[in-house]
């Protein structure tokens, strides 16, 4: 059965979601502090997360930074402002998806499926032979990008993300083509969570990020990653 990891302080909300919820055939565990999050998801390896910004003990946004420097678990987060600022500091905290209080809680189910569909096509795609270009090597079936003679560690969706980029060299991609590919058709977060992807990967593989060499913008269009023959 799928466990889902509810962080909310609000009894009422808490109880609420987790009763729909497990009417809906999930596990739930909920606990009400950020502490208590970490913990709970090194030992009860839940799904995924549903994370309260406004938590008492740290920030959601804390909390969804310490799980993105080792782990890839999805994370879908709750604010009670809705305000633009906590959106953007969501995505770049490394947020999954976003939603404002107050909400449906068929609008969370839509989210919750739809991140669960993605990462359960990302486990049974094909896997390929390795791909070089320059001094990257990605190699899809281990999961890992090497940059000369060092690995580096990024997150499910941003090796995601430059896989496609990668295996796409010289060719423009839209950014409808890309949040297709990365994080699904029925999708429907926030689109900015592409652009602060590409930002994540360039501080990662680019000698200088604002001057990018691997990750080109292609302006009101998309992203392409450079070709063999200009890496060359």
């Amino acid at each position: 059965m799928t466990l889902i990891l509810l962080v909310d302080d609000e009894p009422l909300i808490s109880d609420s979601l987790s009763y729909s919820l497990r009417r809906e055939g999930f596990d739930v565990v909920a606990v009400t502090e950020g502490g208590q999050a970490l913990k709970a998801v090194q030992e009860q390896k839940p799904d995924l997360v549903v994370l309260d910004v406004m938590l008492p003990d740290m920030s959601g946004l804390e909390v969804c930074r310490r799980l993105r420097t080792n782990n890839p678990i999805p994370v879908i987060m709750l604010t009670a402002r809705g305000e633009e600022v906590d959106r953007v500091l969501g995505l770049e905290v490394g947020a999954d998806d976003y939603l404002a209080k107050p909400f449906s809680f068929r609008e969370l189910l839509a989210r919750i499926r739809a991140t669960l569909r993605r990462v359960e096509l990302d486990r049974t795609a094909p896997q390929t032979q390795p791909i070089v270009l320059w001094d990257l090597t990605l190699d899809p079936t281990a999961r890992r990008i090497i940059k000369g003679d060092q690995e580096l560690q990024l997150s499910a969706r941003e090796f995601d993300l430059l896989s496609i980029l990668m295996r796409n060299a010289g060719r423009a991609l839209s950014r409808e083509e890309l949040l297709a590919q990365v994080w699904g058709e029925d999708w429907i977060g926030d689109p900015r969570t592409l652009d602060v992807h590409v930002r994540w990967l360039r501080l990662k593989i680019e000698e200088d990020p604002a001057s990018p060499q691997y990750i080109q913008t292609v302006r009101g269009y998309g992203y392409r990653f450079a070709g063999p023959e200009e890496l060359s």
